[in-house]
């Protein structure tokens, strides 16, 4: 039971992270296996089932625009943050280190408490 729960908020933590993974990926062209293989080097896995709807998600938003590299036998379609996605990445990173510092601050004391 417990652990079912556990994986469920995994789960949902993973899912409210993986946009700024990713957009933190794309200053620089990407296609999707590349970007796959990037974010698991970093120790960011993510199906490529939740990564190309968030990708044409984040190009409809206006936050990416794509293009295809038709140069090799394989066309691949590239994305790439523009200056409204790279805004908008900067302002999420901001918000994102402040949450954690709070958060960490919130955990650190109740840490604090049980060794009371």
């Amino acid at each position: 039971m417990i652990m079912s729960l556990v994986e469920s908020f995994t789960t949902e933590l993973r899912r409210g992270t993986l946009t700024l993974a990713v957009l933190s990926q794309l200053r620089v062209p990407q296609y999707g296996y590349s970007l796959v293989q990037r974010l698991e080097k970093a120790g960011v896995t993510i199906e490529q089932s939740t990564l190309y709807p968030l990708l044409r998600r984040l190009e409809k938003q206006k936050l990416l625009t794509s293009s295809w590299d038709t140069s090799e036998s394989r066309p691949r379609k590239y994305y790439v943050m523009n200056e409204y996605g790279i805004e908008l990445y900067e302002q999420l990173k901001t918000e994102w280190k402040t949450m954690t510092v709070e958060l960490t601050t919130l955990l650190e004391g109740d840490e604090h408490h049980e060794s009371d």
